[in-house]
């Protein structure tokens, strides 16, 4: 698998906040390189930054950006878009496909998504066929097109790093 990046629209800044930190934490512990946000919320680039700073990788946040001007250039450069809904081609059909990308932007609504993002995906995945959390569907689709196994990495360059034991919480912190 190549670059993963996660385009994230329709957050509403009063109400969705948390739900899309909670789309950028998933994304960054499961291996996607960034996430562009199209709404305008300099907190949610700020929140999740730092819990890359302070726990690894390179997971960036782009605030403020035109959904359909980043849709585009992606697939200019050569990249595909997949679009996560309840909608669409079941996920375990179009993993196959999804893991042949070396350029994948994966795009998850929250309030209601444009019709027009169902056109310009490549692919309009169904993570299920219920109404679900974006948050889910984000976890679930990266698990499911990994070539390694992300819950078994470990980010670089972080501040902190759990020791995984089978009792208690041990946290060591570098220097």
């Amino acid at each position: 698998m190549g670059r993963i990046v996660i385009l994230r629209i329709g957050h509403r800044a009063f109400r969705d906040k948390r739900i899309t930190t909670h789309v950028g934490l998933t994304a960054r512990a499961l291996g996607a390189e960034g996430m562009l946000l199209a709404s305008d919320d300099p907190s949610i680039k700020q929140n999740i930054e730092d819990v890359a700073t302070r726990w690894g990788g390179d997971f960036y946040v782009t605030n403020d950006v035109n959904w359909k001007h980043e849709v585009k250039k992606w697939k200019d450069a050569g990249g595909k878009v997949c679009h996560l809904s309840m909608y669409g081609v079941n996920l375990p059909n179009a993993v196959d496909d999804l893991k042949q990308c070396e350029q994948l932007m994966i795009v998850v609504g929250a309030e209601k998504v444009p019709p027009e993002i169902y056109d310009l995906a490549d692919w309009n995945i169904a993570v299920g066929n219920q109404p679900h959390s974006e948050v889910a569907a984000i976890a679930i689709t990266l698990d499911r097109i990994a070539t390694a196994d992300p819950l078994r990495q470990s980010l670089p360059g972080g501040q902190l790093t759990i020791v995984p034991m089978e009792k208690g919480k041990k946290v060591i912190e570098r220097q």
